[in-house]
């Protein structure tokens, strides 16, 4: 263990030379996993968003640190018609794009940035569409934004409109997502015409605090404060990202000062943590959801008997206990109990193997094999898939199912989890990004996000027609009856067995200040200081 500690060292020392850094200024961050990449509405995974749109990007609007609040972002103030069809934004002027050394841009940020970063998701013939290998906006095409918006109209340098097809309630919400970053249309059209387009999701180029210097695959990423950032330069000076998958390993580097915090620290290490005193460890509870998501479309998941026979199987205590360690407690439903609209009075599937078995022979179900993967990395809905993976295969063994569990990089598990005809079911989970129940049963699980963010393939046109509805309703109240109906659909066709929701942790040292948890995950180091 030693000599693992000294290479670590002489890494991170090396890391910060060859950053040019001031070590007063400079904030190490042991991040748990790889982007897989740098252009953040290609992606869905809160690794890729920290490395990309939550340091180097803006939006139209934000979230206020801390808060599911939306504030002003890139624009400056907005307007929506009487009808709820047509959004009118007003830019911030001066804001600048990064300066690097291979971009220097020639004006600062205008309409057309705005219209380029949407309308290459929204027109399949934008020459941006399909601009790198597996194009798939599955974000964007998750939150049905086809389908919502009409057009993004270009007023004048300072002023674009949003025309829609239909009202659509938690529009302004989902403009502070990470998908809706805005990008440079004058760097694009640099690497359009050098011939490098996918230079766009590898050398990235934002409004953001921070700009990007350089990643080294599974090693590092190195950042650069903005100078004339419009909110104000960052403290940190020099950022780096160290990539450290193990969490162990990451508490080790947190404990030796080798970085100044770990996002996600083990549930066992908490004592120790709190007892530190050169730690701290600032708790809070996550808007998030662990799940088991079932192929639906492949025989014998497509019957939802057995899907409520494999959930009555697993037995949810156990994992709790040996998984999250009391930082976690059973979910019920596919939203937390901290989010608007929770369906309360919905029964949870009771753990009884002997009911299970019998419902799978009622099923017609015999020497089930399958798989179940296990995510290789630690996310605050499941700290430790792998374990959670060995105690529902030793659940299922119980009721006759026998169980291979399999795992990959995280980019590729991401990718291969949402083939139509992938085999078993696959451990996931999600934290909201904007607050709403939308955030959860529409990108989760609706027919829209099939083949992309539903990771159970699942199309129910019942659970579907009322999340829908509830898009365009904008009275509280009637959105909140047609949510918890929603559920109660989902919990009676059982698409997931819904696992766990967690209590948050962050590992820092003292001398951190200004950070504030994230409710949608995130980790954002634009407030972030050191004090001397």
């Amino acid at each position: 263990m030693r000599s693992t500690k000294l290479f670590l060292s002489a890494f991170v020392v090396s890391t910060m030379i060859s950053a040019g850094a001031n070590a007063a200024t400079t904030f190490v961050y042991c991040s748990e996993g790889s982007p897989e990449g740098f252009d953040s509405a290609l992606y869905t995974a809160g690794t890729t968003f920290d490395a990309s749109s939550r340091n180097i990007y803006n939006r139209l609007v934000e979230f206020e640190p801390g808060t599911t609040n939306t504030i002003p972002g890139l624009a400056e103030t907005w307007s929506v018609s009487d009808d709820g069809l047509e959004y009118t934004f007003n830019l911030r002027d001066g804001v600048q794009f990064h300066t690097t050394d291979y971009f220097t841009p020639t004006r600062n940020l205008n309409a057309d940035d705005v219209v380029f970063s949407f309308k290459r998701q929204l027109d399949k013939e934008h020459p941006w569409n399909q601009y790198t290998a597996g194009t798939s906006w599955e974000y964007f095409n998750a939150m049905s934004m086809p389908d919502l918006l009409k057009d993004i109209v270009k007023i004048d340098d300072s002023t674009v409109k949003f025309v829609l097809n239909r009202p659509e309630a938690p529009m302004i919400a989902n403009l502070g997502m990470d998908f809706a970053s805005i990008l440079s249309k004058e760097y694009a059209d640099q690497l359009e015409a050098a011939g490098n387009k996918e230079d766009l999701n590898q050398k990235p180029i934002g409004t953001g605090p921070f700009k990007f210097q350089d990643y080294q695959k599974d090693a590092v990423i190195r950042y650069q404060a903005h100078e004339p950032y419009w909110r104000g330069k960052a403290a940190i000076e020099n950022l780096i990202f160290a990539i450290t998958p193990d969490a162990s390993v990451r508490q080790q580097r947190l404990a030796a000062g080798e970085c100044q915090f770990n996002p996600y620290p083990n549930p066992a290490d908490l004592d120790a943590i709190r007892a530190d005193a050169n730690l701290k460890l600032p708790e809070q509870e996550g808007l998030n959801v662990g799940y088991l998501a079932y192929n639906t479309k492949v025989a014998p998941f497509d019957d939802p008997k057995v899907r409520k026979a494999l959930n009555m199987a697993i037995n949810k205590q156990a994992i709790l206990d040996a998984v999250f360690q009391g930082a976690g407690k059973a979910a019920k439903n596919p939203i937390p109990p901290t989010i608007w609209s929770y369906n309360d009075a919905i029964q949870d599937d009771p753990y009884d193997p002997a009911a299970a078995k019998q419902m799978l022979a009622d099923a017609g179900v015999s020497d089930l094999k399958m798989k179940i993967w296990a995510m290789p990395v630690q996310r605050p809905y499941n700290p430790n898939a792998r374990r959670m993976a060995e105690l529902i295969q030793a659940d299922f063994k119980e009721v006759g199912v026998d169980v291979e569990i399999v795992s990959y990089e995280w980019g590729e598990y991401l990718k291969r989890s949402k083939d139509l005809d992938r085999d078993g079911a696959v451990l996931l989970g999600w934290t909201g990004d904007n607050g709403d129940p939308d955030n959860f049963l529409a990108v989760l699980l609706g027919c829209d996000a099939v083949g992309g963010s539903n990771r159970a393939q699942w199309c129910n046109e019942e659970f579907d027609a009322l999340v829908q509805k509830a898009k365009i309703v904008s009275d509280p109240a009637e959105r909140t009856k047609l949510y918890e109906e929603a559920q109660e659909v989902f919990k009676r066709e059982a698409p997931w067995a819904t696992i766990a929701h967690s209590v948050v942790f962050k590992a820092m040292n003292n001398n951190v200040e200004g950070f504030k948890i994230d409710p949608f995950g995130g980790h954002a180091f634009h407030g972030v200081d050191l004090k001397q």
